[in-house]
């Protein structure tokens, strides 16, 4: 099972991003999904996530601001970003909880990381 993150960059404050992660491989289901994100010298801690359902949860610092969404058909979760903030700088990295086959307990599986910069 890999995740492909994609969509990071530079943009100014006040500015939007829109990330992508594709999970692909052998894929029996997927439950949760979601967006964590590490600035340096901090620890990883969550953004955003997303259940197979679409219940979804936010940290207080992006509530408002991001949006996470999935498609099942194509075991993908976005994160839209909207007025973003210096503090907001940070690689961001998906995370899908994944069963492989029938006989398979879920297993946490992560992207490789998409940077993002918040700079004027």
């Amino acid at each position: 099972v890999q995740l492909q993150a994609s969509g990071g960059g530079l943009v100014q404050p006040g500015g939007s991003l829109r990330l992508s992660c594709v999970a692909s491989g052998s894929i029996f289901g997927i439950k949760g999904m979601g967006w964590y994100r590490q600035a340096p010298g901090n620890e990883r801690e969550s953004v955003a996530t997303i259940t197979s359902g679409g219940s979804t949860n936010y940290a207080d610092s992006v509530k408002g601001r991001f949006t996470v969404s999935r498609d099942n058909a194509k075991n993908t979760v976005y994160l839209q970003m909207n007025s973003l903030k210096p503090e907001d700088t940070a690689v961001y990295y998906c995370n899908a909880e994944v069963k492989k086959g029938i006989f398979y307990a879920f297993s946490d599986y992560w992207g490789q990381g998409t940077l993002v910069t918040v700079s004027s």
